[in-house]
């Protein structure tokens, strides 16, 4: 999507092409309002005459004249069910009959049909895209701020175009929350799938930030959804230049892609599963610290002196044994093992003898992800609270192999602790970003949650797959360990500089890891998406800024250059904020 003012031609066209050459399918640009949308189709037709055929999305909130508008001039028109037809929300609960409801959907019938009748005219797609933070008040006072509330709202609309013959739709539904939008999607299946509908659906985590944790929130998120087989377009969503957008969504789909035509992986699905909503599966705790309702651990394989700063993983594993003087916890092959109050052995299948006749407090057996656990050959795992299995991939479907594995042990009764250990060769840190983000977020939105294990030996910054290991954590709502940043990829409404502005936020209150913020350029998501950060930064006009505590918007309307001190003041207020530590 641009972030160029729709009415800058020349701009907008630019950045269009940039996009385009970057290798994207189609470029979405914000029509605010009927001028900015007949607009778009003038980009279309200068494009057009430059050789670019990308079809164009009118993205629109708020104005269905816009709509209109754009509906004669591109290719599709993105309109948000939350503010379509119903009025902006303010957070407030209403009350209906069901007679009251009943003419509040025939009203939604009413809205719909001629736009309907204008699309068909002239040949026009339609994406319904719902975001978690611009529900309707009518379908939060009903649903909640809920993901069936988001499939209610998409499914209103859905039926009105069923009925008037109308298939050329495109479904979304998007949230910050990656678990929230991962439900959400796998609600909207169902849905259509009990009503008889199959619509094309379109994936992205909408206000996923920059850098590392843009990348890697987008990678679990859409990875995790694209694993099941949903989804048919996806968007990386970035608050940095578009273009940069595109090679991340084309690295997750080709990783995806790789699967296809793998020989089939031997499970099922344990009894009692809920795929919609995965619950974590039961463990032992082991050593006080991994499993049962503990955080989800980290594990890196290096020592202490090759990683710097925060954070700091919660295992070391040394390949060569030799453990440093330093304080730790340490993995070491079982061949190397001396004992250790710190440190715990390493064993492999083949080792299973020694295991069992070895007393440390805290073991640690690894295997392939395609052992017959069926055969029982791991029944011995029963009742002990004292291994923790470490389960490597037995396929290119790499959390394919690893969830049957996982699954056998739910229907066999074990219930030891298990850690996936994935390897990339990756050397590239986009890719690998990528790959393990979508592998591992896949394991732990479905529940298998006592750990993450990243191996890159092709990479040599330690520090770099630590900080990985955690964001995919964070990424996946099992571990908070720094500032969770809701920060939106910025579009045409954007009133501000969003990159600079996201940057000076982070140097502001990075430090705050108990806390979430939202850096957002307008009001279309700004305030809805504020219900699930506890500070807002909300772009209100030019040079601009709302604040807000949760949903209520307590400064208006406040010059930039005062807001990230105001900012401050009211995280400090609100009895928040923190001091930096300052080792």
């Amino acid at each position: 999507m641009t972030s160029t003012s729709t009415m800058d031609t020349q701009g907008s066209v630019a950045q269009c092409r940039r996009i385009c050459d970057a290798g994207a399918d189609y470029v979405r640009l914000t029509a605010q309002g009927v001028r900015e949308a007949n607009n778009i189709g003038e980009i279309r037709k200068i494009l057009r005459s430059e050789g670019y055929a990308v079809p164009l999305i009118a993205d629109i909130h708020f104005n269905p004249s816009a709509a209109y508008a754009a509906a004669k001039v591109v290719d599709k028109v993105r309109i948000n069910p939350g503010n379509f037809v119903d009025a902006a929300r303010t957070f407030k609960t209403l009350t209906y009959t069901e007679e009251e409801y009943a003419r509040e959907l025939q009203r939604i019938h009413d809205a719909l049909t001629p736009f309907i009748d204008l699309c068909r005219e002239h040949h026009t797609a339609v994406r319904l895209g719902v975001n978690h933070g611009s529900l309707s008040d009518r379908i939060m006072s009903r649903y909640g701020d809920t993901p069936e509330g988001m499939v209610e709202s998409v499914m209103e609309f859905l039926r009105v175009f069923e009925a008037e013959g109308f298939h050329d739709v495109v479904i979304s539904m998007k949230a910050s929350n990656t678990v929230l939008m991962v439900e959400a999607v796998r609600l909207m299946v169902e849905a259509m799938d009990k009503e008889g509908m199959h619509y094309p659906l379109h994936l992205g985590v909408t206000e996923a930030g920059d850098g590392e944790d843009g990348r890697i929130k987008s990678a679990v998120g859409i990875g995790t959804l694209l694993a099941e087989g949903i989804g048919d377009t996806i968007r990386v969503s970035l608050s940095e230049e578009p273009e940069l957008e595109v090679p991340v969504a084309e690295k997750l789909v080709k990783y995806i892609s790789l699967r296809q035509g793998h020989a089939p992986i031997k499970g099922g699905v344990s009894q009692g599963y809920d795929r919609i909503r995965p619950q974590r599966r039961r463990t032992a705790v082991v050593g006080g610290i991994v499993g049962g309702g503990k955080v989800p651990v980290t594990v890196v394989s290096c020592l202490p002196g090759n990683v710097y700063g925060k954070p700091r993983p919660d295992f070391y594993y040394i390949a060569d044994g030799k453990v440093p003087t330093a304080q730790g916890r340490y993995i070491v092959p079982s061949s190397k093992y001396k004992g250790g109050d710190n440190v715990s052995p390493l064993f492999v299948m083949e080792d299973i003898g020694e295991l069992l006749e070895c007393d440390s407090s805290m073991k640690w057996l690894r295997v392939p992800a395609d052992t017959d656990v069926e055969s029982g050959m791991l029944d011995f795992l029963r009742g002990r609270n004292d291994v923790v299995l470490v389960v490597t991939p037995s396929s290119v479907n790499v959390p394919g192999s690893q969830q049957a594995f996982m699954h056998a042990l739910i229907d066999r009764g074990i219930d030891a602790p298990a850690i996936p250990l994935n390897r990339y060769p990756d050397s590239d840190n986009e890719w690998l970003q990528v790959k393990a983000g979508a592998d591992f977020g896949t394991l732990l939105l479905n529940g298998f949650r006592d750990g993450v294990w990243l191996e890159a030996p092709n990479y040599k910054n330690f520090s770099d797959i630590v900080r990985y290991e955690y964001a995919i954590l964070q990424a996946g709502r099992q571990r908070i360990s720094k500032t969770e940043f809701i920060s939106c990829p910025g579009c045409g409404r954007t009133m501000y500089d969003l990159q600079s502005t996201v940057r000076k936020v982070k140097e502001a209150t990075s430090h705050l890891s108990h806390l979430k913020i939202g850096i957002m350029g307008c009001v279309v998501n700004g305030p809805g998406e504020m219900a699930d950060a506890d500070y807002g930064y909300v772009g209100a006009g030019v040079g601009r800024i709302s604040l807000y505590k949760g949903k209520e918007c307590v400064e208006k309307n406040i010059p930039e250059e005062e807001a990230i001190p105001r900012l401050i003041a009211l995280i400090k207020a609100g009895g928040d904020w923190r001091e930096p530590d300052r080792e």
